[in-house]
């Protein structure tokens, strides 16, 4: 298989690609009085969505980024979790120290057993796709970055008015997309300090989204996902397959490895963590780092199908159903 970066090819070889991550979650004891799976509101999410492009691209070091930052920290907040915003400063690739913010939100933070749901909160600082031409073009990232953060914005919101019985960390890495193409360890720099940082309670697995608000998206088996968490990927695709909305999105195919942030939770957290990314035969989509990457390109019905799945994983989990 080849190997890619959720932002270009990567010359990693994966066979030399080692995790510590075990390959399945516990199973749990069914609780006849657990919480119901609610609703996913795709409109809600896509209002989140639509509020982080409305800061202009999250480029690291920017004012546009610092306050969507600060916005993400509060809505959080508001959300009822519990906000810790872990601060680092990285050297990028081109020599830049990038001072990033890795915003995480827990819901019954005592508890051992946990479930991580991330996404990246940043945009790439160059429209550098083959597919762009126009030099002057800047990435919106309203998929590539926002899509994921509205997803998980929405579930927090379910999360504050009906928490499950399971710890919950809502992570919004940093500092994923200000990396040099076919050199994977500049790229997922927030999730890189995440990792290597943790502190118990570890969670216990976890599920990354990128790029998941695109029309006609579609979602296989990441060859990382399958190859260190394999029992977790199919449990999740099943449940897809289960749920009327979501079917359709996501395929019973393997794709190619991609080095995402997930990748750098399992090698360097020991933390099993699957990647939901929108990754075809044509590669990420003609709007991937280029200047179309805008809300015209977002689809609630997206947002949704991945949205509901998620939501389930973790309730359903909470009632031993999963």
């Amino acid at each position: 298989m080849l190997a890619f970066s959720s932002c270009g090819d990567d010359a990693k070889d994966p066979a030399n690609s080692t995790t510590t991550a075990p390959a399945a979650p516990p199973k749990r004891e069914v609780d006849p009085n657990a919480k119901p799976v609610p609703r996913f509101d795709a409109d809600s999410a896509y209002a989140y969505v639509a509020k982080q492009v409305s800061f202009g691209p999250r480029v690291m070091n920017t004012p546009a980024h610092d306050a969507a930052g600060e916005w993400l920290s509060s809505k959080l907040n508001s959300l009822g979790a519990e906000v810790e915003e872990q601060e680092f400063t990285a050297m990028a690739y081109d020599g830049t120290p990038l001072k990033g913010t890795n915003i995480i939100g827990r819901y019954n933070p005592e508890m051992e057993y946990r479930i991580a749901l991330a996404a990246h909160w940043d945009t790439r600082h160059v429209a550098d796709s083959d597919k762009e031409t126009d030099p002057a073009a800047v990435v919106e990232g309203a998929d590539d970055g926002a899509s994921g953060v509205g997803v998980l914005l929405e579930i927090a919101r379910q999360l504050g008015q009906s928490t499950p019985g399971v710890g919950v960390d809502i992570i919004f890495f940093d500092a994923e997309d200000y990396g040099e193409p076919n050199n994977s360890d500049s790229y997922g720099l927030g999730s890189q300090y995440y990792a290597k940082n943790l502190k118990d309670p570890k969670p216990t697995y976890g599920i990354l989204l990128d790029m998941v608000g695109a029309k006609n998206a579609r979602f296989s088996k990441e060859g990382y996902s399958v190859r260190e968490a394999p029992v977790l990927v199919e449990k999740v695709w099943r449940l897809a397959k289960g749920l009327p909305m979501s079917n359709a999105y996501f395929l019973d195919k393997n794709v190619g490895y991609i080095t995402d942030d997930h990748f750098f939770v399992m090698r360097d957290g020991g933390v099993p963590m699957i990647d939901i990314i929108n990754f075809g035969d044509e590669g990420f989509g003609d709007h991937w780092h280029t200047g179309n990457d805008g809300m015209n390109i977002i689809d609630k019905n997206t947002l949704r199908a991945v949205g509901q799945v998620v939501a389930a994983v973790v309730y359903r989990d909470a009632a031993g159903t999963f």
